[in-house]
């Protein structure tokens, strides 16, 4: 058991690709949690159109996601410092992650409950996200953004 631990130590300090992904689906749970919420404040209590409401809870929880992601899954890349470079750059590139995940709630939504196909787009937004800011707002000069 030592063993195992020891080696899941040295992995999370070597930031393997496996490790960060796993990393990065934690914060993506929470930030989930995040999303959702603030989507069904806008949509269901406030009344918010369907599209707006999802990017308005996607702006809210692309924040959170960059701050967790800076001190922990990205941490070594980023210095655990957050930047205003480094957020814009991520806010960008989450802007195919929203798009991704808008155009499978709409399409999801005229087949499925609203709440399924959000939940989906969700699933789809993770895929672009962590696929961009491992490859390109976090990584590292000259790695290529692949580690381990």
């Amino acid at each position: 058991m030592k063993h195992l631990l020891d080696r899941l130590v040295a992995a999370w300090h070597r930031r393997d690709f496996w490790v960060k992904a796993v990393s990065f689906a934690l914060v993506g749970v929470i930030n989930a949690f995040i999303d959702l919420g603030v989507f069904l404040v806008f949509y269901d209590w406030i009344g918010v159109p369907l599209v707006a409401s999802n990017v308005l809870a996607w702006a809210v929880a692309v924040s959170c996601s960059y701050i967790m992601n800076s001190f922990t899954t990205f941490g070594r890349e980023s210095g655990g410092k957050l930047r205003l470079r480094d957020y814009l750059k991520f806010v960008v590139s989450g802007i195919a992650g929203v798009t991704a995940a808008t155009t499978t709630l709409v399409v999801l939504s005229l087949y499925l409950p609203v709440l399924t196909a959000k939940l989906v787009s969700i699933l789809v937004s993770f895929v672009v996200n962590f696929s961009l800011s491992h490859f390109v707002v976090f990584r590292r000069s000259g790695d290529g953004g692949v580690a381990g």
